[in-house]
Order: C-alpha cells, then structure tokens, then sequence
C-alpha cells in the first residue's frame, strides 16, 4: 500500500505540472508534498485513496540525491516534517 515517505503517483497533476508526492504524514488525515515546487497539501485519508494511482518508489528505495525536494524522515518523538 503506502508509508510514510513513499513516493506516490496521483491521478491529476498539480499546479506546477507535476503528479509526484511524498508521503509526509500518515494518519486520519494523510499530508503529501508535491516533488516539483514543495507545497504540501492535507487530504482526508478517505479522499487520498480515491485520488492516489500508484505507488511509484517505496521510501526504502528512494535516492534522496535525484529527488530535489524529498524530505529524509527524522527519528524522534515531536518532529514535523513538512
């Protein structure tokens, strides 16, 4: 399915002309950050799964070099990432 910091294909492209996201925060509400220009977008979890296409890069695989705005996730208790 999807984790936190896959890279996710969604079935209508952004503003900026891209459909990659990140997965920055899972739970009731799920927050994706568009890898083209960084502006994260809040979805209903419900809403999420009718717009998501695929799962395009798991977050183990994902080489933080080739993608310009991927966040690397933070161990700790209160970290933001977004």
């Amino acid at each position: 399915m999807y984790t936190l910091g896959d890279l996710v294909q969604m079935k209508k492209q952004h503003a900026c002309g891209t459909n990659r996201f990140e997965v920055v925060r899972l739970g009731m509400d799920i927050r994706i950050k568009c890898m083209g220009c960084g502006h994260a977008v809040l979805l209903p979890r419900r809403e999420f799964e009718k717009k998501l296409k695929k799962n395009l890069v798991p977050a183990a695989q994902v080489v933080v070099a080739d993608e310009s705005h991927y966040q690397e996730m933070q161990q700790g208790p209160n970290q933001t990432n977004f």
